[in-house]
């Protein structure tokens, strides 16, 4: 009987053992997880359930006793320490090995650190994981404490709302000119810095972070030679991919594990998905990383077909959502396309009720395919900006700026 092995315990990991047993496998199947909890996935980690909006269930994907009646082992709390693919087996922190026919890798990202003086101090975070979100809470929740986020991204802005809300101070150190202008560029960016500096986060950027101080617990964060007091420092500077098992096996490796547009890397019966894989799109035409939700939702689901030898495909438009006070957003599109694209704005911009378009190649009558969209409180339509992209149609950047033309009848 075949036995399908999946290391990580995320989103990506779970959804593909679900999709296994769905697809109609009945051999054997086993989640191999490092953190002691069944596979769970992490946007609330720093939004809903980080406020407490959200409880377990929203971020647990089933219950342990799920994977029981679906004859699932979870073996979790335990790492996996190397793979030898020509063997097919994998061996296990505790001294105990497993042997496989399909092997999927979904052991997303690792928090990046910054070296500076202090950064080991108690006091000082990252948020990646379950455990991590819960001690933020323990310390965020009753208010009155001072918060300094290092990095202005998207972990660390959605924290500092979370912050705010509970009654906390908080101030954002950004070495960039503009938050989030590498994900959304500048102007959007702006949109984000006055939603925050409007709820009284001291937001600097274009800053320079020099260490950290405190001596039994970080105390203050020294920019540009002031210090700032904090009884608590997060680090927010992005995540890489965790690819040191890939590696030591010899996988391919170029920003993540290398894989073809079925997730297939370049071992013999091993896939990767998630946070870790570095696919090929077939739209795009070239190897394509996200770090977001709806990656791992839908990679592992594919990822599930490929192991099972079924026709798959990994061709989804990355897609990814925030929540900041009172400001809602979803994102479709891809990254490496926005940068050169020009923005095209539809609705309130002062207002934050709008939709911004990323439109690429327009020729010269103003006509442009549509490579990315952001609803900014405004709901309902992210099916139709996805339509819109996945269509490749030229579109007249007038008329994808003007609210009254029915963004439906943009589409071929």
């Amino acid at each position: 009987m075949s036995h399908m092995l999946i290391i990580g315990g995320g989103l990506a990991g779970g959804t593909a053992a679900e999709a296994l047993r769905e697809e109609g496998f009945d051999g054997d199947i086993t989640i191999v997880a490092a953190e002691p909890h069944p596979p769970y996935q992490r946007p609330p980690l720093s939004k809903g359930y980080l406020a407490g909006g959200e409880g377990m269930d929203a971020v647990i994907l089933h219950p342990t006793d799920w994977y029981a009646e679906r004859a699932i082992r979870l073996v979790s709390g335990v790492a996996a320490t190397s793979i030898d693919p020509a063997a097919h087996t994998v061996q296990l922190a505790d001294g105990s090995g497993l042997h496989y026919d399909a092997l999927l890798l979904a052991t997303g990202a690792t928090p990046r650190m910054i070296p500076l003086p202090g950064h080991e101090l108690p006091g000082v975070m990252t948020l990646r994981r379950l455990d991590d979100s819960q001690r933020l809470a323990a310390e965020l929740r009753d208010g009155g404490r001072r918060l300094v986020v290092i990095g202005a991204g998207w972990i660390g802005m959605e924290v500092a709302a979370t912050a705010r809300g509970f009654g906390n101070e908080v101030a954002i150190l950004e070495r960039g000119d503009v938050p989030l202008a590498a994900a959304l560029g500048a102007e959007m960016g702006e949109v984000f810095r006055t939603l925050h500096r409007e709820h009284g986060v001291d937001l600097r950027t274009s800053v320079a972070v020099e260490r950290i101080t405190g001596s039994d617990r970080a105390d203050g964060v020294v920019v540009d030679g002031e210090t700032l007091p904090a009884d608590l420092v997060l680090i927010g500077v992005g995540a890489a991919p965790d690819t040191a098992l890939a590696e030591a096996a010899g996988l391919d490796i170029l920003n993540g594990v290398l894989t073809d547009a079925a997730l297939r890397t370049s071992a013999p019966d091993v896939y990767a998905a998630g946070d870790v894989a570095n696919p090929f799109h077939p739209v795009l035409q070239r190897h394509l990383r996200s770090e977001h939700w709806a990656n791992a939702l839908n990679a592992g689901k594919v990822a599930a077909r490929a192991m099972l030898g079924m026709p798959a495909s990994f061709d989804d438009i990355p897609y990814f959502y925030t929540d900041q006070y009172d400001l809602g957003m979803e994102l479709s599109g891809y990254a490496p396309l926005m940068a050169d694209a020009e923005l095209v704005v539809r609705g309130d911009l002062a207002a934050r009720e709008f939709i911004a378009f990323w439109v690429d190649a327009a020729d010269s009558s103003g006509r442009g395919r549509v490579v990315a969209g952001m609803n900014v409180n405004v709901w309902d339509v992210n099916e139709t900006v996805q339509a819109l992209i996945r269509s490749g149609e030229r579109v007249d950047a007038e008329r994808l700026r003007d609210g009254d033309v029915p963004l439906d009848s943009l589409l071929p």
